[in-house]
């Protein structure tokens, strides 16, 4: 065999292991996109814009005046609004972002075992309200929508508000959540929240934004990667936690192992005209979760 034809045999073999390379890499990429996207059903793209950097954008309001706090916030700098028994063993700490549609998809696929956790006394949520989407895309409607949040707060509402927010998510280019009048409107759908007294006031007066503000740059300054960001008594467990990824099955496992030989929760927040956290409305129009078939997020693709 001359010279030549050993040369051309010899790269021929050099480029199909090259090729076989690129396409093992590009299996290993499809497979991890497969998990992420099956642990929380699927994010999509518009989702994933939810979890970019978190300092790609500030988004900055010409809101003045004091900082003031919603009533019965805790944790530190008193930037966390409590959901649970105060007394419960675990904490599920959640960052999030209205507008975010990622948060959206954590939010509509976890929120029955996390209601249902919460119920138990086994976990308290701790939420903390960024506007990462109203600095990355323009628009006002992730600090709008945490204020009335927060005036939900004030009131006992948060928990209804806060899920029927999520439910009724626009478009992530769609800023409807920058009018007050849309969220006043899905506030009537809470019992007892729109008509509740200070509540329209606080949301057309903006009483809260300095103090969404301020959980705002908590978030970018905390070295998060994006939203929504949860932990498990401090331990990241979105997308997953270790080697294992986030279900709501999973979730109760790990609630469940912290938990051992702890008592459950019994005390409800103190909050003025709180009600306990569990109560969410009858209804999806009450502002009340849907339960899912099963416990394996819609839309979660079949692998």
């Amino acid at each position: 065999m001359s010279e030549k034809n050993r040369e051309g045999k010899r790269t021929a073999r050099e480029r199909l292991h090259q090729e076989r390379q690129a396409h093992d890499a590009r299996e290993r990429r499809r497979r991890a996109l497969i998990v992420a996207a099956t642990a929380v059903g699927v994010l999509g793209l518009a989702g994933a814009v939810g979890l970019l950097a978190a300092n790609m954008g500030k988004h900055k309001s010409e809101a003045a005046g004091p900082v003031s706090a919603p009533s019965g916030v805790s944790g530190k700098d008193d930037l966390a609004i409590p959901v649970g028994a105060t007394d419960a063993p675990s904490t599920l700490t959640v960052w999030e972002d209205f507008r975010c549609p990622a948060c959206a998809q954590f939010e509509n696929a976890f929120r029955p075992v996390i209601h249902e956790l919460e119920k138990a006394g086994a976990l308290k949520a701790e939420y903390h309200l960024a506007t990462i989407i109203d600095g990355n895309m323009g628009g006002t409607g992730s600090l709008r929508a945490a204020n009335a949040a927060a005036c939900a707060q004030d009131v006992g509402r948060f928990a209804p508000y806060h899920d029927l927010l999520y439910q009724n998510q626009p478009a992530e280019t769609d800023d409807a959540f920058a009018k007050n009048s849309r969220l006043l409107e899905l506030a009537g759908k809470v019992d007892g929240l729109a008509a509740a007294p200070g509540f329209r006031a606080c949301v057309e007066g903006g009483a809260h934004d300095k103090w969404v503000e301020k959980s705002a740059e908590a978030f970018r300054t905390g070295g998060f990667s994006g939203t929504p960001t949860v932990l498990l008594n401090g331990e990241v467990v979105f997308p997953k936690k270790g080697d294992e990824d986030i279900t709501p099955d999973n979730l109760k496992k790990w609630v469940a192992e912290a938990n051992k030989g702890k008592k459950a929760g019994t005390e409800t927040p103190s909050a003025p005209g709180s009600a306990p956290a569990s109560d969410t409305g009858s209804g999806p129009e009450s502002g009340a979760p849907s339960e899912p078939a099963g416990t394996t997020p819609a839309g979660t693709p079949a692998v």
